[in-house]
C-alpha cells in the first residue's frame, strides 16, 4: 500500500525517537535514584504491600513476580541502559521486527514501575509517556518509512493532551474565562523555576494576553494538526513555542518536553529520506490492527473529554494505552508550604532549637532561589505541594516520612537538599508547620535578597518523637 508510509517524515521520526528515548532515560534515572525511600522495602509506600493487596490484572507489573530493593534497582538501571541504546540508535541496526521489540522493552519496564508506584506515580505525564512509548514501538526503523497511521495516532494523543487541557480550564476555574489565572499561577504552581518570579511580575495586561494565547493554542490549534501541510507544521510549531514558554516559567517534569516530542509527528523537518523498500505485509497488518485497537479504546477518553464532568489525568485500562489528560482546571490564589523541622532538645517547646529540613525543589528558605529540575521529576517535592493543599493528600505517607527523618534514614535524606542534623545524631522530635508564601516585590528583593516572604499559618503536625509516630502506624 503506497499510502501506508510517509517518507517526508523520515527526519521527524528520527528526532522524535531520539527525544523520546531521552525522556525514557530521565524517567528510569529518577526511578533508580528515588525508589528506595518512596516504594522500597523501607519506603513510605512499599511495593511489597501494594502487590500483596492489588491483583496483577488490575496493575500488571513484573514486581508481582518478585519484589526486592536489589531487583527494583536492577530493573530501573536496566531501563536506563536500554534508553541509552535507543538514543545511540541501536534500533536502526536491527531488522524491523528487532527494532520494534527493542522499543517494546522500555515500555514494558516502565509500565511495571508506574503500576506499582502508587501516589508517587499518579501524575498524568506517566501515562502520557506510556501511551507515546507504546506507539513508538510501531514507528519503524531504517528499514521502512514512517507509517502514516502511527503519525496520525501520535497527533491524536497531542490533540487530546491540548484540547482536553483547554476544555477543563474553560469548564473549571472562572479565572480562565476572565483571563486572570496567571495573576496567581506563577506564584502558586507546584514547583516554581528560576524564572517564575519574573514571570509573576510581568504586567497584568501581558498575563491576559498569555491566557488568551493559551486558549487559542489549546482549543483551536489542535484541530489544525490534522489539516494538510504546511498547516499541520505551522500548528505543531506554535504548540512547540508554547511549550518552550511553559518550560521557562516552571518545573513540570517532562510534561512539556513530551508534548514537544508529540508535536514532531506533525512537522516536516528538512532532510533526505533514503530509498527503502515498501513496508512488509506483516508490518502493515500489525500497525493497522493496533490502530484499530487504539481507536476503539479512545471511546472512554473522548467521552470524558466532552463531558461536563470532565476529569483530569485518568487511565481507562491497566496498560495505559489510551488516557485522558488535563492540567490546572483550577488555580490556587494563595501558596501554602509545609515546613518540616527537627530538634535535638529532650523536651521540645516553641523556643527550642528547631532546625529546618531543606527540600531540593519546593520552596523553603525564603532567600533560596528556585532551580531548574525539569524534565527530572522530584516526586516527594511535588507531593509536599499537594500536602500543603490538604493533609488528606499526605495521609498515607507523611507519617512514615517523619519516622524516617527521626531515624536519619539515609535513603530518605538523599531526597532532600540538606538535613540540619549529622548522620550519627538524629533529631529527637520532628514537627511540621504550615506557612503562607508569596513572592517578594522588586523593592523587597533588592532590600532583602529574598524571593519569598512567608507567614506562619498553623501547625501541620505537632512535635513527634520516634516511638509515638511508630505507634500511630
Amino acid at each position: 500500500m503506497e499510502w501506508f508510509t510517509a517518507p517526508e517524515y523520515w527526519m521527524s521520526r528520527l528526532v522524535l525517537q531520539k527525544a523520546l528515548a531521552v525522556i525514557y532515560l530521565v524517567a528510569f534515572l529518577g526511578a533508580a535514584l528515588q525508589f528506595r525511600a518512596l516504594v522500597g522495602e523501607r519506603g513510605m509506600l512499599p511495593v511489597s504491600r501494594f502487590v500483596a493487596r492489588v491483583p496483577f490484572r488490575q496493575a500488571p507489573s513484573v514486581f508481582h513476580l518478585h519484589c526486592s530493593d536489589r531487583f527494583f534497582a536492577a530493573w530501573a538501571w536496566t531501563g536506563c541502559a536500554v534508553s541509552v541504546a535507543l538514543v545511540a540508535g541501536l534500533d536502526g541496526l536491527l531488522p524491523l521486527w528487532g527494532g520494534m521489540l527493542l522499543w517494546l522493552v522500555p515500555w514494558v519496564m516502565y509500565l511495571s514501575i508506574v503500576n506499582v508506584g502508587q501516589t508517587w506515580y499518579s501524575f498524568g505525564w506517566e501515562s502520557l509517556l506510556l501511551e507515546t512509548g507504546f506507539l513508538a514501538v510501531f514507528l519503524g526503523n531504517d528499514e521502512v518509512a514512517p507509517p502514516v497511521v502511527v503519525l496520525f495516532l501520535l497527533r491524536w494523543i497531542l490533540f487530546r493532551v491540548e484540547f482536553g487541557a483547554g476544555l477543563i480550564k474553560m469548564r473549571g476555574d472562572a479565572c480562565w474565562r476572565k483571563l486572570t489565572c496567571l495573576d496567581h499561577h506563577h506564584e502558586t504552581q507546584p514547583m516554581p523555576g528560576p524564572l517564575s518570579w519574573f514571570f509573576h511580575h510581568l504586567p497584568k495586561p501581558l498575563h491576559r494576553v498569555e491566557v488568551a494565547a493559551n486558549h487559542f493554542t489549546q482549543l483551536v490549534v489542535p484541530v489544525l494538526l490534522f489539516a494538510p501541510q504546511p498547516v499541520a507544521t505551522a500548528a505543531a510549531a506554535l504548540m512547540i513555542l508554547t511549550q518552550l514558554w511553559l518550560i521557562l516559567s516552571g518545573n513540570f517534569s517532562w510534561l512539556n518536553w513530551i508534548t514537544i516530542v508529540l508535536a514532531l509527528s506533525a512537522l516536516e523537518l528538512p532532510g533526505t529520506a533514503p530509498d527503502v523498500p515498501g513496508a512488509p505485509l506483516w508490518y502493515e497488518v500489525v500497525v493497522l490492527a493496533v490502530a484499530a485497537l487504539l481507536v476503539t479504546l479512545s471511546y472512554h477518553p473522548v467521552r470524558n473529554m466532552i463531558s461536563r464532568r470532565q476529569i483530569m489525568n485518568r487511565s481507562f485500562d491497566p496498560l495505559h494505552l489510551v488516557n485522558t489528560y488535563g492540567a490546572f482546571g483550577s488555580v490556587s490564589r494563595i501558596r501554602y508550604e509545609v515546613v518540616v523541622e527537627g530538634t535535638a532538645d529532650a523536651a521540645p517547646h516553641e523556643d527550642s532549637d528547631w532546625r529546618e529540613y531543606e527540600f531540593r525543589g519546593k520552596p523553603g528558605d525564603p532567600r533560596r532561589w528556585p532551580r531548574q529540575f525539569a524534565p527530572y521529576h522530584l516526586r516527594l517535592d511535588w507531593m509536599m505541594w499537594f500536602a500543603a493543599l490538604s493533609p488528606a493528600y499526605a495521609g498515607t505517607w507523611f507519617g512514615v516520612l517523619v519516622e524516617r527523618l527521626l531515624e536519619n534514614d539515609r535513603d530518605t535524606l538523599r531526597l532532600l537538599r540538606s538535613s540540619p542534623f549529622p548522620p550519627d545524631a538524629p533529631p529527637r522530635y520532628v514537627r511540621a508547620r504550615l506557612f503562607r508564601y508569596r513572592y517578594t516585590t522588586w523593592r523587597e528583593l533588592r532590600e532583602t535578597g529574598a524571593c519569598w516572604e512567608r507567614t506562619y499559618v498553623r501547625e501541620f503536625l505537632p512535635p513527634t518523637r520516634l516511638d509515638v509516630v511508630s505507634q500511630r502506624r
